[in-house]
């Protein structure tokens, strides 16, 4: 099972809340929500597999140092916003239905 798309986790979700007679437009923005977040949690991975949890830059004084990678907590944030919008729509595995044709 590959990676799922941006589209097809949104179209999911909103699966999700029809199915649960709660596909109203306060929740569906709150999908929309998700989806950039998991759009910039994304470019954020990226960023750190690029340069990794730690980057050498210059100092404000012309030294070479090592700071902390800011994209390691940014994704970490969005991944915690994300599991929020999930709490906040009651989307978990004990309420999800597999909308694929895979087995579960």
């Amino acid at each position: 099972m590959g990676k799922k798309s941006a589209a097809e986790i949104r179209e999911s979700l909103l699966k999700q809340l029809k199915d649960r007679g709660a596909n109203v437009a306060h929740f569906e923005n709150l999908i929309d929500d998700y989806c950039y977040y998991e759009q910039q949690e994304k470019k954020m991975q990226a960023d750190v597999k690029r340069r990794g949890l730690i980057y050498k830059t210059t100092s404000a004084q012309g030294y070479e140092i090592e700071k902390e990678n800011p994209s390691v907590k940014a994704a970490y944030m969005y991944n915690k916003q994300k599991l929020a919008i999930l709490k906040e729509l009651e989307l978990t595995t004990k309420t999800a239905v597999n909308t694929d044709n895979d087995e579960l």
